[in-house]
């Protein structure tokens, strides 16, 4: 009975089969509910707005960071200052990266060990960034506390952002004409804050070791951006620190030789342990951070406040005072960062 019921398909029937079967992804998305395929694309637009939620979020936390190492590094300034009599710059220096690479231990020796490979086929460049990074700049910072005052070292690291918005520049990036006005403007507050008020500078021998150190620290932030993908944050910090220790290494022999030690108390551990964790590893890792995430030149337009910074703690802690110009030139600096960073 089946045979004589049975129906043979037309010619059209057998052509429309025959495709269907050829193309299984046309067979699947003939099943698909009108419904289904008709909610699929309202769908995917709305997804299409997320990365730039994600960028923005992102480029917010940037911002977040890279102050919050301009904050702690302002008071590394003081904290130098302050024990510039009492400990000789380079063993400063050796003991501030002692105290980091063990305060940084517990969470990046794993990281390091499984990623040394690569770290090692970029060794290079991982050695480039710790002797300016590490090794000069903060080298040059302590020596510049022989014979300039915290608040001159902060204003003169404020040119910092200028060099490092010139890498930028030279790197393909486009700074943007209100960038780059805010920053001309923060620059000309910096100015009349180190001239007292004129733009032609008497400078000390302090001041010039600062702007040796501002020039250091830009070709650390400059090359950040082409840190290898494969090296994470941590491993990247232990590793230059570890380094920039072995680079200080000869010179705090030399230092400890012909200067002698230095006498370990409540007015020398206290800035030390600042410098050695939070100026260094806490300060560090923010920073490194922002600028993967923002760049080196809007992390730099945020470094601009760290005059203010510096100056607010120096007044607090060491008594040194600003006066209206300097708060006139505060505000300057104040009106140029926020013109720079304002979307």
């Amino acid at each position: 009975m089946s045979l004589i019921t049975a129906r043979h398909p037309t010619p059209a029937e057998a052509t429309a089969d025959s495709e269907t079967s050829a193309d299984p992804e046309a067979a699947t998305a003939s099943e698909v509910p009108a419904e289904a395929t008709a909610t699929e694309v309202p769908t995917e637009a709305t997804e299409r707005p997320v990365p730039a939620r994600k960028l923005a979020r992102g480029a917010g936390l940037g911002v977040l960071l890279a102050l919050l190492a301009t904050v702690v590094w302002s008071g590394s300034f003081v904290a130098t200052r302050d024990m510039a009599d009492t400990v000789p710059p380079v063993q400063a220096v050796f003991w501030r990266w002692i105290i980091a690479l063990a305060a940084v231990a517990p969470f990046a020796v794993r990281p390091f060990l499984r990623q040394w490979r690569t770290i090692r086929r970029h060794l290079g460049f991982v050695a480039l960034a710790s002797l300016f990074g590490v090794a000069l700049y903060n080298t040059l910072v302590h020596q510049a506390g022989l014979t300039t005052s915290a608040s001159d070292m902060g204003m003169i690291m404020a040119a910092s952002p200028v060099l490092m918005a010139l890498y930028a520049r030279l790197g393909g990036e486009r700074l943007g004409t209100r960038r780059v006005l805010g920053m001309l403007i923060a620059a000309l507050g910096v100015l009349l804050l180190v001239g007292k008020g004129s733009l032609t500078l008497d400078l000390s021998a302090g001041d010039l070791w600062m702007f040796a150190a501002a020039l250091s620290f830009a070709s650390y932030s400059a090359l950040l951006k082409r840190k290898p993908a494969g090296i994470d944050g941590l491993a990247f910090l232990f590793t230059t620190f570890l380094l920039g220790a072995l680079m200080l290494a000869p010179a705090y022999a030399v230092s400890l030789a012909v200067q002698g030690g230095f006498t370990v108390g409540a007015a020398t551990a206290g800035p030390l342990l600042y410098v050695g964790v939070l100026s260094s590893a806490v300060a560090f890792f923010a920073w490194n951070r922002a600028i993967a995430l923002i760049g080196a030149a809007r992390a730099g337009v945020v470094y601009y406040l760290q005059p203010v910074c510096v100056a607010l703690l120096s007044y607090a802690f060491l008594g040194e005072r600003l006066g209206v110009l300097g708060a006139a030139c505060m505000a300057l600096v104040l009106g140029g960062v926020a013109l720079s960073s304002a979307r």
